[in-house]
Parts: structure tokens; sequence; C-alpha cells
């Protein structure tokens, strides 16, 4: 319901990442002027370095594509809704077997021109420090909000416990990668061979997983308690489980042959594209707070990386997210003042994907509002909806971040042991429920 007091022929949107990019576009193509406001490059996070919008940090993938993953069924509900971020993402792919991943600076740089092309953005290039109080807000800062906004943000939500961690994986230059040693292929020969992959024998590993196991890491400053998101914990911190959570995790060898053996190997480190051209590659799932000189020494360790050269190095980061099921409501917006609005990965979501759902629902509910309809919350039996719930409702005494699975959707009602049949109909059903729903919209 629209309040006379707040402004309605201009809502402000602050930050310029995915949640932002999309909430901005859904109101602006329904009608409604937006002032965007970016900081970039004003002023620079410590992880980002580009003054583009919709800026990629931790990876260059928004996931596997295709039905039968939840991140595909997600893409797919996204599109329907009219999501940009899938829209450039699939102009600006790269090989990758069955993910959705992108060139990065091609990437960011459409979605800039999107919103720079749309009349009724207008894009200021600022640090808020303050929320306005004159009008619809949607906060979608992302995970590395700025000190001051965080403060601003505590003030309308009450929440002064803003943080926790997450890690980036290190990139190398390809022209650096042993391809001698290093073979391409995609798991199980899916997708074609878009992955370079690294195999090591038992003997190799175990040097590598020494060397790891006992590497320095970059301190947690004293006042802040460290909290990893468990999607994206450091390649040591996993590795301090023991070896097997390496093996059955991010250096899992099943699907692989060694053209030089083959044999499957021990272990293999996967390494996937960063531009089309292959002139840089993300080490997967290798997420790190070792320091520089360490991470240097311990991943050139991996046979094919003895002479890597890193086009960046990885690093953790605090990330910044509100307690969604106790400050906000299923609109996203916050229950001690309505007029303020999350979107992205600040609500406590996950991922890519995720954070720009969010930002799809934000703008779109807010546009429906200003227009004199509330529109009902996206069907629980839909991954959006699903991720909305989760956000506003999810259980527990601790609110933890969440990303896109098929956990997260209602039960089908029915036991099946066929789990690709049961993923299979849970995508149907969603999609149905969504449909149905943006008819009434």
């Amino acid at each position: 319901m629209v309040e006379d007091r707040f402004k309605v022929d201009e809502v402000a949107v602050v930050g310029g990442g995915l949640a932002g990019v999309e909430a901005a576009l859904q109101l602006a193509r329904r009608g409604i002027r937006v002032r965007l406001f970016e900081m970039k490059p004003v002023k620079y996070t410590e992880a980002h370095s580009s003054p583009d919008l919709g800026e990629l940090v931790c990876s260059n993938s928004l996931k596997a594509m295709g039905l039968g993953q939840a991140s595909g069924l997600l893409q797919e509900e996204m599109s329907r809704l009219g999501s940009a971020v899938i829209d450039v993402a699939l102009t600006n792919r790269v090989a990758a077997g069955q993910a959705l991943a992108v060139n990065r600076e091609d990437f960011s740089k459409a979605l800039t021109r999107l919103i720079e092309e749309e009349p009724l953005i207008n894009l200021v290039r600022e640090e808020g420090t303050s929320l306005p109080k004159d009008r619809y807000t949607i906060v979608a800062t992302g995970p590395l909000t700025s000190e001051g906004m965080a403060e601003a943000i505590s003030k309308v939500t009450g929440d002064e416990d803003l943080y926790f961690y997450d890690a980036m994986a290190p990139i190398i230059e390809g022209d650096s990668i042993d391809l001698n040693i290093a073979f391409a292929a995609s798991r199980y020969e899916k997708g074609g061979p878009d992955y370079l992959n690294c195999p090591m024998t038992r003997e190799e590993f175990e040097r590598f997983f020494t060397a790891l196991t006992n590497s320095e890491t970059v301190p947690t400053r004293n006042f802040e308690k460290e909290r990893v998101f468990q999607g994206c914990q450091p390649i040591e911190t996993l590795a301090a489980k023991g070896e097997k959570t390496l093996l059955f995790g991010p250096m899992k060898p099943v699907g692989f042959t060694d053209p030089r053996t083959g044999k499957r190997p021990h272990a293999l480190l996967q390494l996937r594209r960063e531009d089309e051209a292959g002139q840089r590659w993300n080490m997967v799932g290798f997420q790190t707070k070792l320091t520089y000189p360490e991470q240097k020494r311990v991943f050139r360790l991996i046979p094919g990386l003895e002479e890597a050269r890193f086009y960046r190095l990885g690093s953790l980061h605090r990330n910044t997210y509100v307690d969604g099921p106790r400050v906000l409501d299923g609109y996203l917006r916050a229950r001690r003042a309505p007029w303020v609005q999350f979107a992205g990965q600040i609500t406590g979501v996950e991922g890519y994907l995720e954070s720009a759902a969010m930002g799809i629902w934000a703008g779109l509910n807010l546009a429906l509002r200003l227009s004199g309809k509330t529109p009902d919350l996206p069907p629980e039996e839909s991954g959006i909806g699903s991720l909305v719930r989760h956000v506003y409702s999810a259980p527990g005494k601790r609110y933890e971040p969440m990303n896109m699975n098929f956990g997260i959707l209602p039960p089908l009602g029915i036991r099946m042991k066929d789990k690709k049949e049961a993923k299979r109909l849970r995508a149907e059903r969603a999609l149905k429920a969504l449909d149905g729903w943006m008819a009434t919209l």
C-alpha cells in the first residue's frame, strides 16, 4: 500500500550490483523513475576493481543450466520474469560445459549500458551513507556494504550483527598452464571439453595436502567474528577436515580419465575459463584465505601449475546481510521501516542467481504496489518463491545464507526412488505455479 507522505514519482535504489540492476530495470520498465546510487568509481570495496555495474567477484559462473538442476530452474524462472542478468549472461557466455559462465568484463559492461541507456534511470556515482526518508528505497548494497551504509541499515533494521565471511578463488593466466599435463574435458564428457583439468597421483596429492594444511593464512581482525558460509568455505578450511573432504569435494576425480595414463586420477583440480579465448582460468572450488606468498607456493605444487602466473590471487572478505526472518517481510520490506526494501545477497541468499532473483522480486513488487496493486507472494512451489520464503521465515535460531536447491522446495507428497524424475517433477510443478502466479500480476 502506497503512503501519501512518500514520493512515488521516483524510487531510490542503492547499489549497482546484480540485484540493484534487476530492481532498477523492473521499476523503469513499468514506468517508475529510478535514482540508482553506485559508489564505484568514487570508492571501491576490497574485492571490486571495475567501475562497471554488476561486477562479478568470486566466480564468472552463474551455475549449471537445465531443469534437472536447481540453478537451471531458477534461471528459467528469472528469464520468464524478464531478467536482464540472464539475458546478458546468455549473450556473453563462454564455454563451461553445462554451466552458464560469462566473460566478466563484457557481462558487466553490457549491464552498465542497459542502465545508462534506460531513460527512466538516473545513475548517480556516489557513496550512500544514509537512507532517504521521503521516498521508497531498495537497498541492494550487496555483500560488501560500506561501513557508513551498514550503520544506516542497522538503524532501520535494529540488526547490529550484519556480517559473515566469503572467499574468492585465484585466477590463473592461461599461457602459464602446462598443457602437457592439464587436459581439456568436462566431467563424464558432458557439455564438451570446456574445462582444463590438472590430474594428481596419490603422491602428488599427499604432498599438496601436507603443504596446504600447514600453510599460513590471513588472520581475522580481532573485532570481527569469522562466520564463513558453508558453500564458500576456503579450501584450507575444507582440508582441515581431512583428505576425503577434498577428494569427495572440489578435487573429486570421478568422471575423468588422465590421457597420459588412461586411468582415473587420484585427485583433480578443475580450471574454468574466465573468457572465451582462455586467457584466464578460475581455480574451481579453491576459495582461500592463504597469504599471497603461500598461495603461490602451495598451488604451484599442483601438476600443470608449476609455473602458474596469477591474474588474481584469492582472498577472504566480509559479507553483509540482515537477519531476514527477524527484520524483513515477504515483500523484503524492513518491518520497522516498510518504505525500505532489501534486495540481493544482503537479504541472506547466497549466489549470483539468487541475489539477482531477489532484485527482480523487490523491483517487481514495489512497481506493482506503486501502481495500486499489491501482488501475492511468489508461489512457494517455485524457486524464487522458496527463496523469498527462506528470507522472511527460515526456521532456527541462527539465520544463515541459502542458495537455490531442490531441498528448499515443498515436497511432492509422494515417495520417489528416482531422484532425477523427482527433480523433473518439481521443476515442472514450479514453472506451472510461476506461470499461474504471473498471470495474476
